[in-house]
């Protein structure tokens, strides 16, 4: 995510033959650990890969020792990898912070970054070329670990998934300006292949994948922290043009549709968080990106068009909708070379767009250019903010406009209220588990499921909520309620943390701004 013009520090390292099996040894060590010895598959996962390290140790050893070579090892820091990382780490530690799960999954993502160095070694080596150390494996790791992780149990996944993403950037390569490079983003090539298979074989389940990208927003703010990180890569690297268009579009789609249908796109958000975290880390490597001001443009445009097309393509398949910023990028990857030779057939016929500069330009107008470009995204972004349309409270957040919504037959607003209620019955929202029982043994909404209306009316009753006591009974009418308190702490929580520290009377005033007709009388002494 950078550009490539910078000269690297370049240091030979006489020695470095052992490599892979520093790692292996390093691998080794982290299995002593109390959080890999408590799981068995975990354990094995970390025993595979050091082996893997180390029959990749032998074949060089074999290759040096046919051809006569040494393998070496030179120091190459490039800012883009140290920047781009340390901007990475700073995400995961704000998410963490609010979302414990990311920081115990830091021993884990330290031991991928050990593979990774390890595999990166033997596979450049065996290629026959010199190792350039640095930070390179540090944007991928930590890219990849902002969207999927495999749980324990399947954690081996995640180290082929790793290996997967370094052979991909190895082999699968074009010739691009006169120059060999690799076609696709390794962390997104890795992440678009294993989406794939997840989603063919319904597997999401094996991974933590719905669960991060629906936890970045337990993080308070976290829109305007995003855009203060991506702030940092845009002045350094010129990526605004890219990452502001994808926004931009997505955000003109949202609105468009929302005038359309009544209803917004993404059920609670202009442009979900984790789209708004893959615009700016995961789509913007100059490397698999145009480099040209249109191009970028372009490219981001197209990010924009791709994830809003593929979130209705997934949800009209049953399959997870987060996976939506995964799949777009290698698509996108595989268009660079054609928005390339248009914008290159635009240059040649003099056409010149204000603000976006054909192939060249002079460096110092490039970077004044791209100061502009920042200048306009933080205004656009400001009116997102303003609008409450990044951090603010959304319709979508207010269960009682999906509940209208679906009275006045607004377009999939039926379909998103069951989803949103299976999730909060998923939080143990005794109210929530009634409701859907209402919704399937009724039919309406949906299509009538006696047994699955009878398997939520259970819930309901487990979790002390007396009408779904009642329905078990099978009488005529089904039986409904308001919330109670402790369901209201989990429908209102807007995507944060379940409000369990509010007091009752708070948490009625809140269930009235948020359209809760019953709270409102609450606070008000109505009868």
């Amino acid at each position: 995510m950078s550009s490539d013009t910078q000269p690297p520090a370049r240091d030979s390292v006489p020695v470095g033959i052992w490599g892979p099996t520093i790692a292996a040894v390093l691998l080794g060590l982290l299995t002593l650990t109390a959080r890999v010895q408590s799981n068995d598959t975990l354990l094995a996962s970390f025993y595979v890969a050091a082996a893997l390290l180390l029959l990749g140790q032998a074949a060089m050893l074999v290759r040096g020792h046919t051809t006569g070579t040494r393998p070496g090892i030179d120091v190459v820091l490039r800012s883009q990898h140290y920047i781009q990382a340390a901007v990475q780490v700073a995400v995961l530690t704000y998410w963490g912070w609010h979302w414990r799960p990311v920081y115990d999954m830091s021993l884990l993502i330290a031991a991928q970054l050990t593979f990774a160095y390890g595999f990166d070694i033997v596979l450049t080596w065996l290629r026959g070329r010199r190792y350039s150390l640095g930070f390179g494996p540090f944007p991928i790791i930590l890219s990849i670990n902002l969207f999927l992780w495999f749980k324990d149990d399947w954690f081996y996944l995640q180290f082929l998934m790793i290996a997967v993403g370094f052979l991909g950037k190895e082999f699968v390569q074009w010739t691009r300006d006169d120059r060999r490079v690799h076609i696709f983003n390794p962390s997104a090539f890795a992440l678009g292949l294993f989406s794939l298979a997840l989603i063919a074989t319904g597997t999401t389940d094996l991974t933590w994948g719905q669960e991060i990208a629906s936890t970045l927003t337990l993080a308070p703010d976290i829109y305007t922290f995003l855009f203060m990180m991506g702030l940092v890569v845009m002045y350094f690297f010129s990526i605004t043009l890219v990452a502001g268009t994808a926004a931009a579009v997505l955000f003109g789609l949202s609105a468009a549709y929302s005038a359309w249908a009544g209803v917004p796109y993404f059920v609670d958000s202009e442009i979900p968080a984790a789209v708004f975290l893959g615009l700016h880390l995961l789509i913007t490597d100059p490397s698999t990106s145009p480099r040209t001001p249109l191009g970028k443009t372009v490219f981001g445009a197209l990010y924009g068009v791709g994830v809003f097309a593929l979130y209705t393509v997934l949800a009209s398949a049953g399959a997870p909708t987060f996976y939506d910023k995964l799949l777009c990028v290698p698509l996108l990857n595989l268009s660079v070379r054609g928005i390339d030779m248009a914008v290159r057939s635009i240059d040649r016929r003099g056409i010149r767009i204000p603000g976006l500069v054909g192939f060249g330009g002079d460096p110092a107008h490039l970077r004044k250019l791209n100061l502009a470009h920042i200048g306009i995204w933080i205004a656009f972004f400001g009116v997102m903010a303003m609008s409450g349309k990044a951090d603010g409270t959304h319709p979508g957040d207010q269960l009682p406009f999906w509940q209208t919504a679906c009275a006045d037959g607004k377009p999939n607003a039926c379909h998103r209220l069951l989803q949103i209620e299976a999730s909060y019955c998923g939080d143990n929202s005794a109210w929530a588990c009634n409701e859907l029982g209402v919704h399937y043994s009724n039919g309406g909404m949906t299509a009538t499921d006696a047994a699955l209306g009878s398997k939520y009316f259970a819930r309901a009753c487990e979790l002390r909520f007396q009408p779904g006591c009642l329905n078990l009974l099978e009488p005529v009418e089904k039986l409904t309620a308001s919330p109670r308190p402790l369901d209201l702490r989990l429908l209102l929580r807007e995507g944060g943390l379940n409000l369990m520290e509010v007091s009752d009377g708070d948490l009625y005033v809140k269930a009235c701004s948020h359209g809760w007709t019953f709270a409102c009388n609450a606070t008000s002494g109505a009868p």
